[in-house]
């Protein structure tokens, strides 16, 4: 990966948002299963914290759900799609468990749900050219993580992409196989997203607990940036 850029025509319809990117390298992301008790209390820890903004019914009243369906509505989306912050919100609000998946994973998880952000995650390693965020002409190739036939971009659906196709569709509503964080993942990048001020706060606090956390479980030092309209574009060289 060479750089990560936000296009011009995602700042079009979305002129208030901030990503806060967090770039990690070295890291050992194998399971131990040892600590497998640890994730789950993470992770079930979080799901309790997130209720703080599960305080209205019926669910989609609740303003993290409202602001994020509003934003998804701004563009051509997949019938059904949610924010990534819904779904898991929505599994809190049902009182599921939550299960460790991996110990990158389960990190953000557990912050996404502390702090009612969106977050996501991609193996850098498997990105050709350049990381953008942006408008799909349409047609770009994606097999979604756990499918067997591809569903490639809608035109004009927000998504991550790169030379080779998309990445995420919808924001992070939806991970391709291609990129996606395993246990052999050495080196990441993760995403913060925020289409507001006030979700821009939460999402400034988010970025720096995830980065403390993954620094002190994978003894790395991992690196942060904030793209906004006037600051688009991250250099990797």
């Amino acid at each position: 990966m060479d750089k990560i850029i936000v296009d011009p025509n995602f700042w079009e319809v979305f002129p208030d948002a901030t990503i806060e990117v967090l770039i990690v390298n070295g890291m050992d992301n194998h399971v131990n299963q040892e600590k497998e008790g640890k994730f789950y209390q993470l992770l079930n820890q979080a799901a309790k914290d997130a209720t703080t903004y599960l305080t209205e019914e019926p669910f989609s009243q609740n303003e993290v759900i409202a602001q994020w369906r509003q934003a998804f509505s701004q563009f051509k989306t997949k019938k059904g799609a949610r924010s990534s912050i819904e779904a898991l919100l929505k599994r809190a609000n049902q009182g599921r468990e939550f299960f460790p998946i991996n110990p990158l994973v389960d990190i953000y998880n557990s912050i996404s749900l502390t702090f009612g952000v969106p977050c996501g995650g991609e193996e850098m390693d498997k990105i050709k050219g350049n990381l953008h965020l942006g408008k799909a002409k349409g047609g770009e190739s994606f097999l979604p993580l756990g499918a067997e036939e591809e569903a490639p971009a809608l035109p004009e659906e927000i998504i991550y992409y790169d030379e080779e196709g998309a990445i995420c569709r919808c924001f992070n509503w939806r991970e391709a196989q291609r990129t996606m964080l395993t246990e052999h993942t050495t080196n990441a990048v993760l995403v913060i997203e925020s289409v507001n001020q006030e979700q821009a706060v939460r999402g400034r606090e988010a970025i720096i607990e995830l980065k403390k956390n993954i620094d002190q479980f994978f003894h790395v030092t991992s690196e942060t940036h904030t793209l906004t309209i006037n600051q688009s574009e991250i250099s990797m060289k």
